[in-house]
């Protein structure tokens, strides 16, 4: 089920009320702080990496991006990792993390060795398989899984983590899934990428959520969503997530790992990508 589908089975869009984001225009500066440095998670280009993944590597160190999250999940466009790694050394990228899928527990070494060359500090599990047919007992089994194949890792320099996609937060018995999650996991081993655009299309804020669980989230996806149950996404600042509170709350932002993401475009994508960075970079908090 994609998130069109899911939004549309639960219906979300009936509770839009209950979000608490405000527009990115209505909160008050918290200081003149900026972002010392700005992500891009590769899938915001992802059919344009399809084509010419080099020259969209090149085209992403130009705007100003200097970090960029990879798809192993997508096996990079089947580029070898010693040549991507040749390629973002030469456009002055580093790849700290990139997103798999759950079937590297079954095969965690060869991805410790590709994150070795790449230069990976983590590697982030985009979402679970079937999530949204799966039950609070399945997300603690999932939690102990993360928990033993973070172990593993960790021994090898590496940090397993787990990044929320808008099913994650639909409601059973009174709580969410991904709260069962979070609370399961050890944060010692496992880490936790916020997608903040993913949270507030599932009906959350991800303000509270940072408040809730800010000391464990280690990376970010900034993405803004047009409303509460919005099937699609829209460019940064145009949206309903309050950035400017959201960064504000980051402790030890420099530390961090913030990675624009954008789904859906009004245009080229790689306009939206100049107008994102335009926007987060100059973003005082």
């Amino acid at each position: 089920m994609n998130r069109r589908e899911f939004l549309a089975a639960v219906g979300v869009a009936a509770v839009g009320s209950q979000i608490g984001c405000a527009s990115a225009g209505s909160s008050t500066s918290t200081g003149t702080r900026r972002l010392k440095k700005v992500g891009i998670q590769l899938y915001t280009l992802r059919d344009d990496a399809r084509r010419d993944l080099e020259g969209t590597l090149v085209n992403i160190a130009r705007t100003g991006y200097k970090e960029v999250e990879l798809l192993s999940s997508m096996n990079n466009f089947g580029m070898p990792p010693d040549r991507l790694r040749a390629i973002l050394d030469r456009n002055g990228l580093v790849a700290p993390s990139t997103h798999v899928e759950t079937g590297i527990f079954n095969d965690l070494e060869r991805q410790i060795d590709a994150a070795k060359i790449l230069g990976h500090q983590y590697l982030i599990v985009a979402s679970l398989p079937d999530a949204d047919h799966l039950g609070l007992d399945d997300y603690r089994r999932w939690a102990d899984r993360f928990n033993e194949a973070g172990a593993r890792a960790l021994r090898s320099n590496v940090r397993v983590g787990f990044h929320d996609e808008a099913w994650d937060f639909r409601v059973i018995n009174g709580t969410t899934p991904y709260d069962v999650f979070v609370e399961r996991t050890d944060p010692s081993v496992v880490a936790l990428q916020l997608d903040t655009g993913n949270a507030a299309v599932g009906g959350k804020d991800p303000l509270e959520y940072m408040k809730r669980y800010g000391n464990r989230y280690s990376l970010f996806h900034i993405k803004d969503a047009p409303s509460l149950g919005a099937d699609h996404d829209v460019e940064l600042g145009k949206g309903i997530v309050d950035f400017r509170r959201l960064l504000g709350m980051i402790d030890r932002i420099d530390e961090k790992h913030l990675y624009v993401e954008q789904e859906s475009y009004p245009g080229a994508p790689l306009d939206s990508v100049k107008r994102d960075y335009a926007y987060i970079s100059q973003l005082e908090f």
